[in-house]
């Protein structure tokens, strides 16, 4: 099998160094070339010909959005990100996403050196799934201007919430959104909730982000959708015509306080490597909501969620499960598909329409 042919984008020295150490360590992966800004890059890449990118935002010459707008515009091709973990950064790391790349490595503005050698493993699993990823040129959507509200080791979701069958509540006629993406997810959300109507039952997403990507993921929602996004809030009921999203440093669960579904976040380990994790809130949904849910799962590498959506399914929820031609990677909703847990494979475009119809 050939090696992925990897370019490197960055202006610092010690980055580009460190970047080709880690990436020569994989078998799998061949450091083709590094270029110092995106001028050096267009060149390298035509003579090159590499598989994957990986790209810095900050350079001199011509900044990685402006470089990467043009990319995805002449030759769409693989990217991952290098971007900072700063509220700025986040903003732009979103950007750079929508504009097509296909995921990020986040690194502090401290220690940089020793943070980049922690996550070895998970940047070199991410060229891997680059590689292999669905790319598509760069299309530019609408956006509804409003506010915002204000608002590791593999462990299973035991950890936090054990299996067990649904729970008897109160009756109630109110319907949950449980929905759960990963790598491409920021996107094919925003996708999902431009589809929505501002009457929509209320809707809890987890979505593998670093905490300071929470408010920027949350305003770039917000602006996509009729619906108010929020970051869920300890104890916050949920409510019809409301997004709540999981900060990236907590589990988001699902519980019920009488007829109501409230919001409960929970600072326990990370599970399948995740915090916040899909399957701890899609466990929680399976027994505390059970078949007044309806479960969704978007693109995402792994298989986060994969279970406890059957144990949604098992519990009477309906799932939906994005089909593999529109995921950037069919790894979550591939395993949940694998395992039955899915009652409909949809194409992202059909999502929305899937919940609505399902809604009413």
């Amino acid at each position: 099998m050939a090696k992925i042919r990897l370019l490197i984008i960055d202006d610092s020295a010690l980055i580009r160094q460190m970047l080709t150490q880690i990436f020569s360590s994989s078998e799998d992966i061949e450091v083709v070339g590094t270029a110092v800004d995106p001028i050096a890059a267009r060149e390298k890449i035509k003579r090159l010909n590499p598989d994957v990118l990986t790209l810095d935002i900050e350079m001199p010459r011509m900044d990685g959005l402006t470089f990467l707008r043009n990319l995805m515009r002449l030759r769409p091709m693989p990217v991952v990100m290098i971007s900072t973990l700063t509220e700025k950064g986040a903003a732009v790391t979103l950007e750079a996403l929508e504009l097509g790349a296909v995921d990020f490595v986040a690194k502090p503005k401290v220690d940089v050196s020793n943070s980049l050698n922690a996550y070895a493993e998970d940047i070199i699993a991410k060229v891997k799934m680059a590689a292999k990823a669905h790319v598509r040129a760069f299309e530019e959507k609408p956006k509804v201007t409003k506010t915002i509200p204000a608002a590791t080791e593999k462990r299973s979701a035991d950890v936090i919430l054990p299996a067990s069958s649904a729970k008897k509540h109160f009756k109630t006629t109110d319907k949950i959104i449980a929905l759960g993406s990963s790598t491409g997810g920021t996107e094919a959300f925003k996708e999902v909730a431009r589809g929505l109507s501002k009457d929509t039952p209320g809707i809890v997403i987890s979505q593998h982000l670093p905490v300071a990507f929470s408010a920027s993921f949350a305003k770039h929602v917000n602006e996509a959708t009729e619906m108010s996004v929020c970051i869920a809030q300890h104890g916050q009921q949920i409510l019809p015509g409301n997004i709540y999203i999981a900060p990236g440093d907590k589990h988001l669960l699902v519980i019920r306080d009488g007829a109501r579904y409230v919001c409960q976040l929970h600072d326990g380990p990370a599970v399948n490597r995740h915090k916040p994790s899909v399957e701890v809130m899609f466990r929680s949904v399976a027994q505390n909501v059970g078949s007044n849910a309806i479960g969704v799962m978007l693109t995402g590498m792994g298989a986060d969620g994969a279970k406890a959506m059957k144990e949604m399914k098992d519990a009477g929820a309906v799932n939906i499960v994005q089909d593999e031609a529109s995921s950037v990677v069919w790894g979550m909703p591939g395993e949940a598909f694998k395992l039955g847990a899915a009652d409909h494979v949809v194409p992202l475009d059909k999502v929305a329409a899937r919940i609505m119809t399902l809604v009413n």
